[in-house]
């Protein structure tokens, strides 16, 4: 049975990319997945300081909640990370987490598939480029991981209002299910 991890970056109650996100979940679990939300809201995850002593001991000096998030990642089969679109780019909350994963570099992961699942307040779907190619660049640190897909949420600006898009909950409903 797949593994699936979802992580949520938004810190916003109400989060429309949490909405998706949720979404998704429901669809890998109607598939048949084993699945399991993590929202990052709450959780203590420092800065990393470039230190490299994880690339010799596969773990970080720093000691916060990542410690455990580090090991979910690396035993997943597919990650879907959710995220809100700031000033086109994925929120800091998630760059902070996948700079902290540095210590899966050396390692042997499971992950493979990799998504994103975007709400951005521009409809464009060029909207989550930046968010899509800043992940790309972690993915290619890994060479058994692809990025398999997108879900860009666009014309949802105001809290909760994703609940309302029919047509993006099916998408990220079939995102989850198809995986």
């Amino acid at each position: 049975m797949k593994k699936v991890l979802i992580i949520s970056s938004s810190l916003r109650n109400g989060s429309n990319s949490e909405i998706l996100a949720h979404e998704a979940e429901k669809g890998a679990i109607a598939a048949g997945k084993e699945v399991e939300f993590i929202n990052l809201k709450g959780k203590e995850i420092k800065f990393c300081i470039g230190c490299l002593s994880c690339q010799q001991t596969h773990k970080c000096v720093l000691k916060d909640d990542m410690v455990d998030l580090i090991s979910k990642v690396q035993n997943a089969d597919v990650i879907i990370f959710a995220t809100p679109i700031y000033y086109y780019e994925m929120s800091g909350q998630l760059k902070t987490f996948l700079d902290r994963c540095n210590p899966l570099y050396p390692q042997e992961n499971k992950f493979k598939d990799v998504y994103l699942i975007t709400s951005a307040y521009d409809s464009s779907e060029k909207a989550a480029d930046r968010a899509i190619n800043g992940l790309k660049g972690w993915i290619e640190c890994f060479a058994q991981s692809r990025f398999a897909g997108a879900l860009v949420g666009g014309g949802v600006n105001i809290p909760k209002s994703a609940s309302d898009r029919e047509d993006l909950l099916k998408k990220a409903y079939d995102l989850g299910k198809n995986i």
